[in-house]
């Protein structure tokens, strides 16, 4: 391989200290290491990471530098530089010097590629392939659910918007030292995916599931990652989520009310069955102790069931005529509320 200006391979100035260096090795070696180029874009990706390695190999170690800057393409005594066979594979040694050694081994792999990139990278385990495989990335999304849904229960189908790491830049935000386009310089893009998921049985708000397998896909057949899904539930006519107690409207009629009656009522912990004391008004709260959302300790919140009054959509004709009666009767209103007057 013939001289090269090994600072304008990196993207650096000639006064780039030794953490500038690393960081520009670290951002392109993401990018174009061979095990994360396939098909035609292969040959391309082995050349330049050969023409990388070798300047970061060079500005990397200080003497070879100090040669480097005083001899220019001579600096090794005029004769061209050939970096290792194989396209330059770095060995875990040389990459936990290149990116730290954390655990171990790098954690900047690790957390790039996944828990498998200590096997991947020859870190305890047999090698799979020639073109190691690399595991996919975890993906996280929110799910917003209805409390009452959620406490149904069953197995729903939903579409979710997930963030996975960019195609393009491989999550690094940069190609070539520009602004990835795809991902605006984020390193994330968005995308639709439809899940099918069984809700839990104790559902909770901010409740995080791990569903294996449905992250982003693995390089070269490498397992996909996980998504993480955090369940956030919302308020509906029917429940309000209140920390950890659950407040539940319940309806009755004018004579349930005033005889009283025995509900089966749906909590956050499943069914179960209401006394309604007789003569109860609107806004009476009763308490379902135990029967809210998980406190995180081994404990459960309450339910408040919270009476309101109304009447059968549909009236039997000698229902009608009882309640007109009631009405002619007349007498003291109810409440008065927003109502102006005993007799408005």
């Amino acid at each position: 391989m013939k001289f090269q200006d090994y600072y304008e391979v990196l993207g650096v100035a000639r006064d780039a200290d030794a953490d500038e260096i690393k960081k520009a090795y670290r951002k392109l070696a993401l990018v174009w290491h061979p095990d994360r180029h396939a098909g035609e874009g292969a040959a391309e990706a082995e050349a330049k990471f050969k023409r990388i390695s070798e300047a970061y190999e060079v500005l990397s170690d200080p003497e070879k530098r100090a040669k480097y800057e005083r001899f220019g393409e001579h600096w090794e005594q005029g004769q061209d530089f050939e970096p290792p066979a194989g396209g330059r594979k770095m060995s875990r040694e040389e990459f936990e010097a290149a990116f730290g050694a954390g655990g171990g081994f790098s954690d900047f792999f690790q957390e790039v590629f996944g828990d498998d990139v200590r096997r991947d990278f020859g870190g305890g385990g047999p090698k799979r392939h020639r073109r190691y495989r690399h595991r996919g990335a975890d993906v996280r999304a929110e799910l917003a659910l209805s409390v009452g849904d959620a406490l149904r229960g069953g197995k729903r189908g939903f579409e979710l918007p997930v963030r996975f790491a960019c195609p393009s830049c491989a999550g690094t935000g940069f190609l070539e030292q520009h602004v990835c386009p795809t991902c605006g310089g984020v390193g994330q893009v968005q995308q639709s995916k439809h899940v099918d998921l069984t809700l839990p049985k104790e559902p909770r708000d901010g409740l995080e599931l791990r569903l294996k397998g449905l992250g982003e896909p693995g390089d070269a057949g490498g397992e996909s990652g996980d998504l993480y899904l955090v369940l956030r539930l919302t308020d509906d006519d029917d429940y309000r989520v209140r920390g950890r107690d659950l407040e539940a409207r319940v309806v009755l009629t004018p004579w349930e009310a005033l005889a009283g009656a025995k509900l089966d009522v749906r909590t956050a912990r499943g069914v179960v069955t209401l006394t309604i004391p007789p003569d109860a008004r609107t806004g009476t709260r009763l308490r379902l102790r135990g029967q809210g959302f998980p406190d995180g300790k081994g404990g459960y919140g309450d339910c408040h069931a919270r009476v309101e009054l109304d009447l059968p959509r549909t009236l039997s004709p000698q229902q009608t005529e009882l309640l007109t009666q009631l009405a002619e009767l007349g007498g003291t209103p109810a409440g008065l509320g927003a109502r102006q007057g005993a007799g408005a």
